[in-house]
């Protein structure tokens, strides 16, 4: 199968209304780039449920609150390009703010404020309050990515949990595409796969593992019979600070039912949420604790 490398917003809508045009349906993987497993997986579920794969790498800006978190992710365009097509994408796609929002940003260069999108209720807490405008630069720029491609689904990981609500919700608003989560991959010791883990020192990477020990912790407790949000959400802050990590949050959340502050328990489906800094670097995770609680 063939393989393009597009790398203006222009040409990926051309080809998108191209492939369309012919019939075929698009799967859709949206990513900031520097390409790992986890990215990987979600190429290949694509390729499996739909004709062809779209794959878009843009390191939005809009979606980064602090410059210096902005100006070190890691990016390998290339890189990135041989690894999707090797996992069965058709077109691998890049941009700038500009191809994106054509006359819509000021003189400055940034988003005039009418073109941002709201990203609803499940943008509310958590990471909504730790990053201040994160989701509605998530929410805005998906929106214009299933614009430009049109596609018929597109896959997000579920390690991203918040984020794949406020994608849901954007894309029912619009009517569409359909969302496909899928699991999250982790590496052997249970860390997470993240674009970020590449930004880790020796001693940060060996120490993060306690994020996912810790969630792991909750579910086990969660399928004893423990149902308290408080003791869910004191099992993971506990192993994560006796990792040394500096913790933002330990939470526990009613998947069918999310809330910005802490739900009332006792809870019979839950998903525990974890945000805390190894170093300069900050990793999320979370876990569905049982009965349905997965994104």
């Amino acid at each position: 199968m063939s393989f393009d490398l597009l790398r203006s917003v222009a040409e990926a809508r051309d080809f998108c209304a191209a492939r369309r045009d012919a019939g075929s349906r698009l799967g859709f993987v949206p990513t900031m780039g520097a390409l790992h497993e986890g990215h990987l997986a979600l190429v290949r579920a694509a390729a499996a449920a739909c004709d062809e794969v779209v794959v878009s790498v843009f390191v939005n800006p809009l979606q980064f609150n602090d410059p210096r978190d902005l100006e070190r992710y890691p990016r390998d365009l290339e890189g990135d390009a041989e690894l999707v097509r090797a996992a069965g994408a058709r077109m691998l796609f890049t941009g700038t703010l500009e191809g994106f929002f054509p006359d819509e940003l000021d003189e400055a260069g940034a988003l005039l404020p009418q073109h941002r999108v709201d990203p609803g209720s499940c943008a509310l807490g958590l990471e909504g309050e730790h990053r201040p405008g994160h989701f509605e630069g998530v929410a805005t720029i998906v929106d214009r990515l299933f614009e430009v491609v049109q596609p018929e689904q597109a896959f997000f990981g579920a390690k991203d949990y918040q984020q794949c609500l406020v994608v849901r919700d954007l894309a029912a608003r619009r009517g569409g595409p359909h969302i496909q989560v899928c699991p999250t991959v982790r590496e052997g010791d249970g860390l997470a796969r993240s674009s970020r883990n590449a930004l880790l020192t020796e001693g940060d990477r060996a120490r993060a593992v306690c994020l996912s020990k810790g969630l792991f912790a909750a579910r086990a407790a969660f399928a004893s019979g423990e149902r308290s949000p408080r003791v869910l959400a004191g099992l993971v802050a506990a192993a994560v600070e006796s990792g040394g990590l500096d913790l933002e949050y330990a939470a526990i959340r009613d998947p069918q039912r999310w809330t910005a502050g802490d739900p009332e328990g006792p809870l019979e489906q839950a998903v525990a949420l974890v945000a805390a800094r190894a170093g300069a670097v900050r990793l999320i995770d979370n876990l569905d604790l049982g009965a349905g609680g997965g994104a």
